[in-house]
């Protein structure tokens, strides 16, 4: 074999190790589990806040229930979603942080896309807990869907409709977390200006609330 033609075929075997290890940086989640579960009327009567956690994480199933509970797709023809959006605007974002770093939640494609390796966990809240659970939801209004530009200033009544979506999100969580014997806390004491640039959000994307998921400490 010729020293040009060897150079090229080591050339591409580099190049495709390089993308085996960027697309191994994003996590593809197992399809989610739709059937079984508690009954729903229990599943409200045991809804409940937890605020310890043991130091278990999340299967990547749990993850993907969880998720796809929370904001997932349920009617791929139209793409809607388990949660209602004002105008079906669909202008929520959930964030996850991991031990593993931060990632962006694509439920169209049932993975987490990364965004950085580095554990930010305990920037999302101002209690002990926050940074040793294993999963943080971080909920972001892209209001950049709704026609703000970066640099535009967000009034409160910009955010109405989107705090509302993403109640909506943080109660999908709760009753999933309470099916599947987990706990949970929404948490609205967030240091937004510390998380946003950690997150590398734009001007026109707000951090509206966090949820702590875990395995609640018996």
């Amino acid at each position: 074999m010729k020293s040009s033609v060897k150079i090229r075929l080591l050339t591409v075997l580099l190049s495709c190790s390089i993308v085996t290890v960027i697309s191994a940086q994003d996590i593809l989640l197992p399809p989610p589990v739709k059937q079984g579960g508690k009954p729903l009327m229990q599943a409200l009567n045991e809804r409940q806040t937890t605020r310890t956690f043991t130091g278990e994480n999340l299967s990547l199933q749990q993850l993907s229930d969880l998720l796809w509970a929370a904001w997932g797709i349920n009617r791929p023809e139209e793409k809607k979603r388990t949660a209602p959006s004002a105008r079906n605007i669909q202008e929520i974002d959930v964030y996850v942080t991991l031990q593993s770093g931060l990632y962006l939640y694509d439920a169209e494609n049932n993975r987490l896309k990364q965004i950085h390796n580095r554990d930010i966990r305990s920037l999302t809240g101002t209690q002990d807990f926050v940074g040793k659970a294993p999963v943080n939801l971080v909920y972001v209004a892209d209001m950049g869907k709704t026609g703000k530009k970066e640099g535009d200033k967000i009034a409160d009544a910009d955010l109405w409709w989107s705090y509302a979506n993403c109640g909506f999100i943080a109660q999908n969580v709760y009753l999933y977390c309470a099916s599947a014997n987990l706990g949970c806390v929404v948490r609205g004491l967030v240091p937004k200006e510390k998380l946003a640039p950690e997150m590398g959000l734009r001007s026109n994307q707000v951090i509206l609330l966090a949820q702590t998921v875990g395995v609640p400490q018996k």
